[in-house]
C-alpha cells in the first residue's frame, strides 16, 4: 500500500487521499427516520390514554403488561385475552418478581379493572399501575 506525503515529488506532489462520508451520513440519516417511525409503534402496540397524577415513579423493570383499552378489551402485550385466561397466559410471562404493569384508559368502567385487579391478587401477582405526569411546567415573567 502506498500513499504519498506533501512533500513526495516522485508522484506530482499529490495530496492525500480523503474518506468521502457523505455515503455514511445519508445511511446513519436514513436508520435515524427508521427509528423515529417505528419507536412510536414500540411502545406497547395498543393505544391506551392513561390519566395523569401528579407524582408517577420512574422503573427500568421489564414485566408484562396488561392493556385495557377505552372499548374495555384485555390485551396481554399486544394479543388480545380473555380475563378467565388472563392467568394462565401470564403465568409463562412471569419471572421471580412475579409482577406485571397494569395500564388502563383513563374512559374504561370502573369495574373492568376491578375484575382484572382481583384475578391478578387472587393469583399472588404484584401489579403496577402505569400513569402518566401531570405537565407541571410554570412560565417565567
Amino acid at each position: 500500500m502506498a500513499f504519498s506525503t506533501p512533500g513526495d515529488n516522485r508522484r506530482g506532489g499529490g495530496s492525500l487521499a480523503e474518506i468521502n462520508i457523505t455515503p455514511f451520513v445519508d445511511v446513519v440519516l436514513v436508520l435515524l427516520v427508521i427509528f423515529m417511525l417505528t419507536a412510536r409503534v414500540m411502545e406497547f402496540g395498543v393505544d391506551v390514554n392513561v390519566p395523569r397524577t401528579r407524582q408517577v415513579a420512574e422503573t427500568s423493570r421489564e414485566l408484562p403488561v396488561i392493556n385495557i383499552s377505552n372499548t374495555g378489551e384485555l390485551f396481554l402485550n399486544a394479543d388480545a385475552v380473555n380475563i378467565n385466561e388472563l392467568v394462565k397466559k401470564l403465568d409463562p410471562l412471569l419471572g421471580k418478581d412475579r409482577g406485571a404493569y397494569l395500564r388502563c384508559d383513563k374512559d374504561v368502567a370502573w369495574g373492568i379493572p376491578v375484575q382484572v385487579l382481583a384475578e391478578l391478587g387472587r393469583a399472588k401477582i404484584q401489579v403496577s399501575v402505569v400513569t402518566q405526569p401531570l405537565e407541571t411546567t410554570r412560565r417565567k415573567r
